[in-house]
């Protein structure tokens, strides 16, 4: 099967119509799904009153419950509060896998592999940026190819779209782009050590050789954003951020080499383990056992193109950073962090009072390890690692920070977005471009997209109310608010 990443980070399964399984509510923000059938563990799902009667409107308990029947899972198949409808796994959906008898599946990881969010800081404030926004955003729209022809401004070879398979980020800082700090503001520090370009095909090396430093379509974004109000003014210091300070954050992943990889894996899982896919409850789900050849070949590919991801967000920084030095001069612009959002990695991670090491599957659903942990750069190990969740165009993103409830619910995790409750093919009827346009202009926020139907698809009204989600996640102390941020200015596909 082929994906087509111009519909965003995943393509949407066809709702059954099924009543959503028998859902017990355990305490305030946490319901569950218990173990029935084949299921080995029961689903935890973190919501509200309000946001798991939405949940229930789609497959997205079905598919957690069917997650729970697979080989090696540990405690619970975990539902985040923005989760919806995707492909074999629901988006804001985590697995952790026993290394011994556990598996991988492309279908955990999503579609577009390490799509996440790169978050910039400005020295400038509201005031000074508001008079320059238009055009402070044709620089941004001219330097930062959006839409599905949106084209790299680099030609890169195929032994260099090899380098940056296995440097990621650290590739461009080496050819002068960027800086060592924004690696060290960065996931992994912006690049997964296991990566194995021989496993990719030379279709998908193609395709990314065409997109690197572009961000695609769907729900990717480059957005001008102020900060609008702190809730925790010690940590917002510590990530250098301050009222009616302006960011920009990047929204993207590996665009058509990882949606590549995704669709090469799966089609080779498929054909080389018939029985596998016979046995599952949705051939969706096709996975590889974690000791098999074809696992240890898809992690090779997998962390490829989150290398690949790493470095597209990067060079849109430093793209970012152009387009502010052509209308405001020289400015010192920070990389606050860069997080993923789809992706599986090997973990250390309390099981019944017990250190284990798993390959914890997070697909729609942001890291958010707690202070001290040892993964989290060393700037911001005294207060937890920033967790980055993007609201669409005009409504409210958040910077919060990993929090210790994180590592004892979810594997350190939580949301990564305010999920979408309907089709792209309805929001297209029932939110016209021109009234979109016209709702952000009456809040003073502009708007440069490749396409009308790009800007219909997103609009706000198709996603769930990211406030509710944000609360769900600092009331469970999983990720505790650190800033609201509000859209000034995008671009989008």
């Amino acid at each position: 099967m082929d994906f087509d990443e111009t519909k965003g980070d995943e393509p949407r399964t066809r709702y059954s119509g099924r009543p959503a399984p028998e859902v017990e509510k355990q305490s305030t923000n946490i319901y569950a799904v218990p173990a029935t059938g084949d299921m080995r563990v029961p689903v935890r799902i973190f919501s509200s009153d309000t946001l798991i009667q939405q949940l229930k409107s789609d497959d997205s308990l079905h598919q957690a419950s069917n997650v729970a029947t697979l080989p090696g899972i540990v405690e619970a198949s975990i539902v985040m509060p923005d989760a919806h409808q995707g492909y074999g796994f629901s988006i804001g959906g985590v697995a952790a896998f026993d290394p011994e008898d556990g598996i991988i599946s492309p279908g955990g990881v999503g579609v577009d592999i390490n799509c996440g969010v790169r978050l910039l800081a400005t020295p400038l404030t509201k005031s000074a940026v508001m008079p320059k926004m238009k055009e402070l955003i044709d620089h941004l729209y001219k330097l930062c190819p959006v839409g599905t022809g949106g084209v790299s401004r680099l030609h890169l070879t195929d032994s260099q779209m090899d380098e940056i398979a296995i440097k990621g980020a650290k590739w461009a800082v080496e050819k002068g782009w960027g800086t060592q700090a924004d690696l060290d503001h960065a996931e992994a520090g912006a690049c997964l050590p296991e990566a194995d370009p021989a496993m990719v095909s030379h279709r998908a090396k193609t395709r990314g050789r065409e997109q690197l430093g572009t961000v695609g379509a769907g729900n990717h974004f480059v957005e001008i954003q102020v900060v609008d109000e702190v809730f925790d003014e010690i940590t917002a210091e510590k990530f250098g951020l301050s009222e009616q300070q302006v960011v920009v954050m990047i929204h993207c992943g590996s665009r058509g080499f990882g949606h590549q990889i995704c669709s090469d894996y799966i089609r080779k899982l498929e054909d080389a383990q018939p029985e596998i896919v016979k046995s599952l409850p949705d051939r969706n789900l096709i996975y590889a056992p974690l000791k098999s050849t074809l696992a240890k070949e898809y992690w090779g590919a997998m962390n490829a193109a989150a290398n690949y991801a790493f470095c597209n967000r990067h060079l849109l920084g430093e793209s970012v950073r152009e387009a502010f030095r052509n209308v405001f001069g020289e400015l010192q612009i920070r990389t606050v962090y860069d997080v993923c959002h789809n992706i599986a990695k090997r973990e250390t991670h309390d099981v019944q009072g017990k250190k284990k090491d798993l390959i914890v599957h997070r697909k729609g659903a942001t890291r958010a390890f707690p202070a001290h942990h040892p993964e989290i750069p060393q700037m911001y190990r005294d207060v937890g690692q920033p967790v980055i969740i993007p609201g669409s165009m005009g409504t409210a993103s958040y910077v919060l920070v990993g929090a210790k409830k994180s590592m004892e619910l979810s594997f350190g995790s939580t949301a990564h977005g305010a999920g979408r409750v309907m089709s792209r093919l309805r929001s297209k009827r029932d939110f016209p471009a021109d009234m979109v346009k016209a709702q952000l202009h009456a809040q003073n926020i502009t708007i440069k997209a490749a396409s009308l139907k790009g800007i219909s698809e997103e609009a706000p009204g198709s996603y769930k109310d990211v406030h509710e989600v944000i609360r769900v996640s600092d009331e469970l102390g999983i990720a505790k608010k650190v800033a609201m941020l509000k859209p000034l200015g995008v671009i989008k596909g």
